[in-house]
């Protein structure tokens, strides 16, 4: 049994969830068959998914399945077997990145600092790059991680933050791609045209041409951490991003501006 206040937060999400739906995301869950009237919707099983991870703190399909099963069963009595729950969540997966982007526009903290933005990757492993990848081979191949000095299989994440004082960054894009495909040129593809913003990455995003480009017609800018030059010392203290770009680990979890 879940306590009735947590409980009662399904109800604010499964509306947002059908204001959604009605809005844009029945046109990414279209059915062309037979059963295109379910009798557990479309707008039950986000629901319930996001439901179960942000109140259950359960991620996998399985954990979310099995909470639902145990505490939800009065709520939704027409949920449907695991296999099929599985199912139905993998064909929404268009509808998900809606309602990510969504929830990043409609939950922006007052406090974010939306004239500066931070960049960054970081490797999603699937095995090791001494073996064959045998794991969701049509999205996934070999790439390198520098950081890690490691080859590997899997994907690769990139995110798009604010700048929010003294927090954790706020995301304002999130992309996937697989393991080998360049951080510079996501960031062209995806963010290329981004404007009136201040972006601070690594060494990966130095493009001289691309971002004078991008300065004057956008009016945005890519800082980037210099090289150090052998013999001549310097004071880390005047110069914060050297301390931030010595520490590999991915900005989201230790700095924000």
């Amino acid at each position: 049994m879940i306590p009735k206040e947590k409980a009662l937060k399904l109800i604010p999400i499964y509306m947002h969830i059908c204001k959604l739906y009605n809005q844009e995301l029945k046109y990414l869950s279209l059915r062309y068959t037979n059963n295109n009237e379910p009798k557990f919707t479309d707008q039950e099983i986000m629901a319930v998914y996001i439901f179960v991870a942000q109140q259950g703190q359960r991620f996998s399909v399985k954990q979310s399945y099995d909470f639902a099963n145990h505490y939800l069963r009065s709520w939704f009595p027409a949920l449907p077997s695991y296999q099929a729950f599985n199912n139905r969540l993998n064909r929404l997966s268009e509808a998900f990145k809606t309602v990510a982007a969504h929830s990043f526009e409609t939950y922006l903290p007052a406090d974010c600092n939306v004239d500066v933005s931070l960049v960054d990757s970081f490797p999603i492993i699937t095995c090791s790059g001494k073996r064959k990848g045998k794991v969701a081979t049509e999205i996934t191949n070999k790439g390198y991680c520098a950081t890690k000095s490691l080859y590997y299989y899997g994907l690769k994440l990139h995110a798009l933050a604010f700048s929010t004082p003294n927090k954790i960054p706020f995301p304002e894009g999130i992309i996937l791609t697989p393991a080998s495909e360049n951080d510079l040129n996501v960031f062209k593809q995806e963010w290329g045209n981004i404007s009136n913003r201040t972006c601070y990455g690594d060494k990966i995003y130095s493009d001289s041409k691309f971002f004078e480009d991008l300065a004057l017609n956008f009016n945005s800018f890519m800082l980037t951490p210099v090289k150090a030059v052998k013999g001549i010392r310097v004071n880390l203290s005047l110069n914060p991003l050297i301390v931030i770009y010595m520490n590999p680990i991915p900005f989201w979890y230790h700095l924000s501006f």
